[in-house]
């Protein structure tokens, strides 16, 4: 197979139409997108990437220049499974995780879209191939808004064919997010799915309270209660809580996963193929879920991962994520009767604008 000959690594700043908010991170007002294009012998080409809330893109962006084209150029890039190893035991003494992890995401995706386009299959077939529609939620970055801001916001996205809802909960008060999940539910009526997010808003004891409190509301699901080092204080709020509980987007290892489910500390699993080693680990936690019974979600990417969860078994929900690519890509996520639609595009099927991320390129100081 052709070798790899080249890896060109982007790096940009995208300003957010409209700035989003959640208990932790405050209000956004941009993200980063760290890119790679990796380059065969025979031309073909794959893309990767990743993402932060606004920091740390330009230490993911010198990895990317500076210590991983040592480690590829020149290898046969069908040996991703190799490769991973690769780059993680390359980078594991000043890695195994934040900026290493995400770099490695990055680089890990471009190598299956390489794959996948060679084939000229897309990536969701070559991965396992199990049913191209997936439920799919929207994914609201809304702590902040008004009520009837977050309403409002909520009919938008029925129009455009979402039929499942994630709101952001983990004001300073309980008794507003209670409040707003019941507004949430009357809108939406009974059995509609909804979701809240606490960003990691909670410790174990606050986490349990609000999840009681929400429990005659019927959430799907509530997120990341907790910060996710607190593996037993997580396992407190599934076991004494009532509500099912999603978590993983800040996981960044196989392992970690591993730790979390074995402690029974989630409902949900909830991968990021961005920052949790790329879609070579994603498909290894999701096979762990299934082996231990457990639907697997996703955070993030949902232009790539539509075409994971679309390869397994035991997906749930997927969810369209507030930092979309949508003005930088040619075909943005296709949403029909609630479900994403994995494109037949050979690869993930993602063709970004590069013209207009060139004019949010960030060149660092």
């Amino acid at each position: 197979m052709p070798a790899i000959a080249a890896l060109e690594p982007g790096y940009y700043r995208i300003p957010l139409p409209v700035p989003l908010s959640d208990s932790t991170h405050g209000a956004m007002l941009a993200f980063e997108l760290n890119t790679v294009r990796l380059r065969d012998a025979d031309g073909a080409e794959g893309t990767g990437y990743t993402f932060t809330c606004g920091r740390n893109g330009a230490a993911i962006d010198a990895i990317l220049r500076r210590d991983v084209p040592e480690q590829v150029v020149g290898q046969d890039a069908d040996r991703i499974e190799f490769l991973w190893h690769r780059i993680w035991w390359g980078q594991h003494y000043g890695g195994r995780g934040g900026p290493a992890v995400l770099a490695q995401s990055a680089l890990d995706m471009a190598l299956w879209d390489l794959k996948a386009r060679r084939l000229g299959e897309p990536l969701w077939r070559l991965l396992g191939g199990f049913d191209p529609r997936v439920p799919c939620y929207a994914g609201g970055i809304d702590l902040d808004l008004p009520l009837d801001a977050l309403l409002r916001q909520t009919d938008d996205n029925l129009s455009r064919g979402f039929r499942a809802i994630k709101m952001k909960v983990g004001r300073p008060r309980l008794t507003e997010d209670v409040e707003r999940v019941r507004a949430m539910r009357e809108h939406l009526g009974d059995s509609f799915p909804l979701m809240a997010d606490a960003n990691m808003k909670w410790s174990a004891d606050e986490a349990i309270r609000a999840a009681r409190a929400f429990q005659p509301y019927d959430l799907t699901w509530l997120e990341e209660p907790v910060a996710p080092d607190d593996m037993p204080g997580q396992a407190r709020v599934v076991a004494q809580g009532g509500v099912p509980i999603a978590s993983g987007e800040n996981l960044r290892t196989l392992w970690e996963f591993a730790r979390l489910i074995a402690a029974g500390g989630v409902t949900f699993p909830e991968p990021d193929v961005t920052n949790c080693g790329g879609i070579t680990p994603f498909i290894k936690i999701a096979h762990l879920a299934e082996a231990h019974n457990l639907p697997v979600t996703s955070h993030g990417a949902h232009d790539v991962t539509v075409h994971l969860l679309a390869a397994l078994p035991n997906r749930s929900y997927l969810e369209a994520h507030g930092f979309g690519l949508d003005r930088f890509v040619a075909e943005p996520l296709r949403i029909e009767d609630g479900c994403a639609v994995a494109p037949d595009r050979p690869g993930h099927g993602i063709t970004f604008d590069w013209a207009a991320l060139e004019r949010v390129r960030d060149a660092g100081p």
